[in-house]
């Protein structure tokens, strides 16, 4: 399976959990946006630097 393939399976089962806490008028535990936004950065900062090596 290809990594892009996993980030496409994990994106859409997000949104469908995502879908079913709102449809429950739950909060969602996830950390607020900024940390997600800085959770980002370091996988494409890790993703770089595998990029790089090759």
């Amino acid at each position: 399976m290809t990594t892009t393939w996993q980030f496409t399976i994990s994106l859409g089962i997000g949104v469908l959990v995502g879908i079913g806490y709102g449809l429950l008028k739950v909060r969602s535990p996830a950390p607020p946006p900024v940390a997600l936004v800085g959770l980002l950065g370091m996988l494409v900062g890790q993703q770089l630097i595998s990029w790089l090596r090759w």
